[in-house]
């Protein structure tokens, strides 16, 4: 079942994170392939199941993306500070891959466009709302309906609902406004819930 903890939003504190891959991360730095393969072991498998669910499923791209993703990252390594956990600085890299890709492919993402009657509603749901919603849904079924939202629309909810990003964070990585943002997943969640629901209905009249 897909609960409110597995959203895996992480705990930021103030002022600079300690990683507990630290001296691999420096290791890396210091140009040591060994390091950069204990590093790939240790978060390639958790960013390759990212990069199948913002790809759809589609292996050879996912693996394709894995691979930049990870060589953009040991590039960039000199740039990261601890500022954030490592895993949380991959995963951005592998979600701003992934969306780059999309874009390249499909000039831009669509989005729901009647989203009027969601605009307030957004602002009121409640995190008791969320861990409702979300314990009543197997993490199998709604991927298979999210792949019938619009592509937009289908981002901004896998990126709040599995990756953990809450709706500044979605606005900044997708060039959006937060308001919209939230508009968007409420919509996005309402047409999750009636295609499960019509799952359901198809199952048991089956």
């Amino acid at each position: 079942m897909l609960s409110f903890d597995v959203k895996a939003k992480e705990k930021k504190t103030a002022g600079v994170q300690t990683d507990i891959h630290k001296e691999l991360i420096e290791q890396c730095k210091r140009g040591s392939s060994r390091a950069q393969y204990k590093l790939y072991q240790l978060y390639s498998g958790a960013m390759f199941n990212i990069c199948m669910r913002m790809m759809n499923n589609r292996r050879e791209e996912a693996e394709d993306l894995l691979q930049e993703s990870f060589t953009m990252a040991f590039h960039r390594l000199d740039s990261f500070r601890y500022e954030s956990t490592f895993g949380s600085w991959i995963k951005r890299i592998v979600i701003n891959s992934c969306i780059n890709e999309i874009k390249r492919r499909k000039a831009q993402l669509e989005f729901f466009d009647d989203i009027g009657n969601f605009e307030n509603d957004a602002d009121e749901s409640t995190d008791l709302q969320e861990e409702t919603y979300q314990a009543t849904m197997s993490v199998q079924n709604v991927k298979k309906a999210m792949e019938q939202l619009p592509s937009g629309s289908q981002m901004i909810f896998s990126l709040y609902l599995l990756e953990g990003y809450d709706h500044r964070e979605i606005a900044q990585i997708l060039n959006t406004s937060e308001s919209n943002s939230k508009s968007q997943y409420m919509r996005a969640r309402k047409r999750v819930k009636e295609i499960l629901k019509n799952m359901d209905h198809e199952k048991r009249y089956a």
